[in-house]
């Protein structure tokens, strides 16, 4: 087991030795732990591995000047300068929750940025501003659109954070797949199967194969397969996809660039890098802040208050599990399967840092 902190301190490290300000990578180190904590390891440390290769292909800039370049009262759209994601993306949320602030909303597309880890961070951002959070964001091409075997779309999520009183804050983080790239990463380092209706091989066939990317294969959209509502994660997927990248000049779909330095980059590209989508609205723009705040109280209460399933102890609300994590992640320490400890000894002996 390993301390938030000591994971904390050598992820701020690694990105230290990899030029990025420590302004910087305390940010970055933030995001990745606050992914372990709330139980989306394929989110956490893993990712670390990965972003390592990226830095040393020359395909992240790790002192970027990320600049408005284009905006309206409540509107703008950011260029990252092919920044580490999570820079990228707080930076826009900030911009998002400033305009918000005056204007009641704020929205942000960015462009020319990466792979920013969990989308839920960056909509959680504007809890402490008396603020509903939005964020979304397109991804590499490993996703196959409904009755198709081609790798047009990512794991494209969504999340929002929205506030309440006595209860904690309703946080919805989801992909727009049934289950997220990084989770067969991870099923792959156990040596585990995968569920029928993740992925698909190069045919179009089932497959339980977590590796099955690597062989030609491709994920599903959020249902599985049409007769389980495929289309309509295909749906949630594009409207993402949409947001991010039309609405910000990114690349879309197909030309995302890969987040993992083993795929090459594609020789065409319809915009700049990966794109994101934030919202930040003000809860008194809506209704006064105490009315608001007592109704979605109860409105979580109305639900958590339904009759639970045979076998189940209770309903959970978006975000109870993330919590729970969290608080027993804290407690019990943060594990590690030995493929993830030997990917970090080698990027720590890489960069001539500690990692033990």
């Amino acid at each position: 087991m390993y301390t938030k902190d000591f994971l904390f301190d050598f992820t701020k490290r690694v990105f230290m030795k990899m030029g990025c300000s420590e302004t910087d990578s305390v940010i970055i180190a933030d995001v990745f732990l606050a992914a372990e904590l709330r139980g989306h390891a394929s989110h956490g440390m893993i990712r670390i591995k990965d972003y390592h290769e990226l830095w040393k292909a020359g395909r992240i800039n790790v002192n970027p000047q990320i600049k408005v370049v284009h905006e309206t009262p409540s509107t703008a759209v950011v260029d990252g300068d092919n920044a580490v994601g999570m820079i990228t993306a707080c930076r826009s949320m900030e911009i998002a929750i400033e305009k918000a602030r005056s204007a009641g909303t704020g929205w942000v597309a960015a462009c020319n940025s990466n792979h920013f880890g969990i989308a839920g961070y960056y909509a959680m951002m504007a809890l402490s501003h008396d603020m509903t959070g939005i964020c979304l964001t397109n991804a590499n091409p490993l996703v196959s659109p409904t009755f198709s075997v081609s790798r047009m779309m990512g794991t494209n999520p969504i999340a929002v954070a929205i506030p309440a009183g006595k209860q904690p804050p309703l946080v919805a983080d989801f992909a727009t797949t049934p289950i997220a790239r990084g989770k067969l990463a991870v099923a792959e380092k156990k040596g585990e199967k995968v569920p029928f209706g993740f992925v698909q091989d190069k045919l179009g066939n089932p497959s339980d194969d977590p590796s099955i990317l690597k062989s030609g294969g491709s994920m599903l959209t959020l249902g599985g397969d049409r007769l389980h509502g495929s289309h309509k994660g295909y749906c949630l997927s594009s409207l993402v996809d949409i947001f991010s990248a039309v609405f910000s000049g990114a690349n879309f779909g197909p030309f995302v660039p890969p987040s993992v330095a083993y795929l090459p980059l594609l020789d065409k590209k319809v915009g700049k890098g990966t794109g994101h989508f934030f919202g930040a609205m003000r809860i008194d723009a809506f209704q006064p802040a105490e009315v608001f705040r007592a109704k979605m109280d109860e409105w979580i209460e109305t639900f958590r208050s339904a009759t639970p399933a045979q076998g189940q102890e209770k309903v959970l609300i978006p975000g109870d599990p993330e919590r729970e994590a969290e608080q027993r992640i804290m407690a019990e320490g943060i594990s590690l399967v030995p493929a993830i400890e030997k990917d970090l000894e080698e990027v720590a002996k890489s960069l001539g840092i500690p990692f033990r």
